[in-house]
């Protein structure tokens, strides 16, 4: 009682795969008589033997692993491969970096913290690459008494 040549002509038939060809275990008499195509074809007609729907990838746990990434969650040092300079280029680096400082010199000059001079000077230091983030050149324009006198 094997359906073993029926599920390979049921399958051409369908045009799927052997293994998505569902035979009707009530009729299996029926199907076993049938040895030409066209007995297979008819049988399908009959809603004897159907094609079983493609099996899909559930997305459920990639959005979940995307929302939480979105959060900043699983970034730590386990999950990262590659430096830090693979992972953030040098250029990258520096630009995210200038920007800040200049934004904050931008601030400090519409504030009038800073004369026009020392401004100028921060910037030129900056561009130069001294600073290494804010919070050094603010460092460095306490120590060198660079904020304006009120």
């Amino acid at each position: 009682m094997s359906l073993k040549s029926q599920r390979r002509l049921a399958a051409q038939v369908l045009k799927v795969g052997a293994n998505r060809v569902w035979i009707d275990p009530e009729r299996n008499e029926d199907v076993e008589v049938a040895i030409t195509r066209e007995e297979i074809r008819k049988l399908v007609h009959e809603g004897v033997i159907k094609a079983l729907p493609k099996k899909g990838i559930s997305r459920v746990r990639a959005r979940a692993l995307h929302k939480k990434k979105k959060k900043g969650l699983r970034r730590g040092p386990g999950s990262r491969t590659g430096t830090a300079r693979a992972r953030i280029s040098k250029k990258e680096a520096w630009m995210r970096r200038i920007r800040a400082l200049r934004r904050r010199l931008r601030e400090w000059k519409a504030k009038r913290a800073v004369t026009e001079s020392s401004y100028r000077r921060l910037y030129t230091l900056a561009s130069s690459g001294v600073f290494s983030s804010i919070a050094e050149m603010e460092r460095y324009a306490k120590a060198h008494d660079l904020w304006r006198k009120r």
